[in-house]
């Protein structure tokens, strides 16, 4: 494990070895205040990387807790797979757990958006003793058919852009609907932008992450997975649910089937926002700070 300096992020970046031997990333925040309990881990949506986490990670950190943000595989500044057939949750569970180890958190407190609350899940049925507690972002034991679709239709296509105001353009036109209150707002999508693309070496600016993380997705109009075993697993795990208002991926539905499975879920719905919230919202950050005080 190599580890850097602290930069004016208030995070060392952190460069450890996946089981298979892919260089993977993470953002390592230091507590601000003295410890107040169990690290919390960061854990990211689909094509998305640590940075989603760059507001609420340092407010975590003033809280007494260490934060660590992750770059799952093939995202952000972590090694693409040259096997996409790897590009699963099971597989990024284990590589969470070599984080973990790599940075000695044998337990630890997850924060997780999207796909990262179904790795969060997998590592619960797989390593239960590793996971105190967990925050599942607009996520669920199964899966809106309609997300599911909007989600398909842009993942690895992409095209990349000549400038940062074009990346901005794009993203807007992703994810316009997600955050309707902030369609006028074009400081919001450049900063949207500045977390979701990087600059190649040619100049061109394109999306962060591996296209080839499409090809693992489940083939058009298949019937969506049931992870009913998976969310089972956090049956003894205090368990935060976010639900964006109008998220088009965890429906109302989903949500009441989750709190008959798990009669102390707590949910929360922040609204005017799809899939998935940023955090930062007053109603889900709120939610995390009354949740983290109750959990040691």
């Amino acid at each position: 494990m190599d580890a850097g300096t602290l930069d004016i992020g208030g995070f060392e970046e952190r460069v450890f070895q996946s089981v298979d031997g892919l260089a993977l990333y993470a953002r390592d925040y230091p507590p601000l205040a003295p410890e107040t309990g169990l690290p919390v881990i960061c854990l990211h949506g689909l094509t998305r990387n640590s940075k989603d986490f760059e507001v609420i990670a340092p407010r975590i950190a003033a809280c007494g807790r260490r934060v660590i943000a992750a770059d799952v595989r093939g995202r952000g500044q972590s090694a693409h797979d040259p096997d996409p057939a790897h590009y699963v949750p099971t597989v990024y569970a284990q590589d969470v757990a070599a984080l973990m180890d790599a940075l000695a958190v044998p337990k630890a407190v997850f924060v997780g958006t999207s796909m990262g609350g179904l790795i969060t899940m997998v590592l619960a049925a797989l390593a239960p003793e590793r996971v105190a507690a967990v925050v599942l972002n607009d996520i669920g034991h199964k899966l809106d058919p309609a997300g599911l679709a909007r989600i398909g239709g842009y993942v690895g296509r992409t095209q990349p852009v000549q400038s940062w105001e074009q990346a901005a353009d794009a993203i807007r036109a992703i994810a316009g609907d997600i955050y309707p209150t902030k369609r006028d707002d074009p400081s919001f999508w450049l900063s949207f932008a500045q977390r979701t693309f990087r600059t190649r070496d040619d100049g061109s600016i394109s999306t962060d992450y591996d296209p080839h993380i499409a090809l693992a997705m489940a083939s058009p109009g298949a019937p969506p997975p049931d992870m009913t075993p998976l969310f089972q697993a956090l049956a003894n795990k205090p368990t935060l649910l976010l639900r964006g208002g109008i998220s088009d991926l965890l429906s109302p539905g989903i949500v009441a089937e989750m709190r008959a499975l798990k009669p102390d879920l707590v949910a929360v719905d922040v609204a005017h926002v799809g899939h998935a919230p940023m955090l930062d919202e007053p109603e889900a950050w709120d939610a995390i700070l009354s949740f983290l005080a109750r959990i040691d």
